[in-house]
């Protein structure tokens, strides 16, 4: 686990320092993509602390009720903000494919940032308001939850009474999934009937490159976010949840910089040049 995080520390850093010092990636497409390697090392931070000491160092193989909130918040915000990254790096791609000649002029300098910084301010606010009204909520048993974090099924799971909170929490995720998942699935659907409009084979293959990675990572992403949150047996709900907590939190972030590196031909130069080899 800790050689994992420091690996996923050094790729991500390593895609940082590239895009940083390499005047060729100073594009909108890398700097998405350094933002995007900046969160998933904030990512990894908020969780695998946690997950080593509460899991492999403890006996008892839980995590404490107490402080579990703030873990909460910046998982699930760092996640929200995680949605937000890769549609809009979804929206990059369709605007470069479907209208490069028009590219240059609409995804300028002062729009990147613009959307950089929404993706930042609307990740940490979207589960504010259901975190302060969680928090606010009585809660009976052990006041320890049986999970690698605080996660929100096992939280609730310790209230005195369910309450209208957990739908709101419940359709305040769900939307904000659904709904980037559903501008993810059109913007490339788009980029889709565009690429089959190329003449050339050649043509098709270079604008099928550009997307290969981030199809990837969003494949990574979404698989286990399905997998956690669809309908599990009960008898394994438990088990299950733990495994693909462990995937997605430790396991996805530390793929990210190998899928994004290996896939790409500008930054695999810019990483030689970086690392000197």
């Amino acid at each position: 686990m800790g050689k994992g995080k420091c690996v996923s520390y050094m790729g991500n850093g390593s895609i940082i320092c590239a895009v940083y010092w390499d005047q060729r990636l100073h594009t909108p497409m890398y700097i998405f993509l350094a933002n995007f390697s900046f969160l998933e090392i904030w990512y990894v931070t908020s969780t695998v602390p946690n997950i080593m000491l509460a899991n492999f160092l403890s006996d008892t193989k839980v995590i404490s009720f107490s402080g579990s909130f703030l873990q909460f918040y910046f998982f699930f915000s760092l996640g929200s903000t995680e949605c937000f990254f890769l549609a809009i790096m979804a929206f990059d791609r369709y605007l470069a494919i479907c209208w490069p000649l028009r590219y240059p002029t609409t995804m300028t300098g002062h729009l990147c940032t613009n959307l950089v910084v929404s993706c930042w301010v609307l990740g940490f606010f979207w589960y504010l308001i259901p975190i302060i009204v969680i928090s606010q909520m009585s809660f009976c048993g052990s006041r320890v939850i049986d999970h690698l974090l605080c996660d929100p099924g096992p939280l609730l799971a310790l209230t005195c009474k369910k309450t209208v909170v957990e739908l709101v929490f419940s359709t305040l995720s769900l939307l904000s999934l659904v709904i980037l998942f559903l501008f993810f699935m059109g913007s490339y659907t788009l980029i889709l009937r565009a690429v089959l409009k190329v003449p050339s084979a050649a043509g098709k293959r270079k604008a099928f490159s550009t997307c290969r990675s981030h199809l990837a990572v969003v494949s990574l992403f979404y698989g286990s976010v399905l997998i956690m949150y669809g309908n599990l047996t009960s008898e394994h709900k438990a088990e299950t949840q733990k495994i693909v907590t462990l995937f997605y939190s430790v396991v996805t972030p530390l793929l990210n910089p190998v899928i994004y590196s290996l896939r790409n031909k500008d930054m695999k130069n810019a990483l030689h040049k970086l690392l000197g080899i």
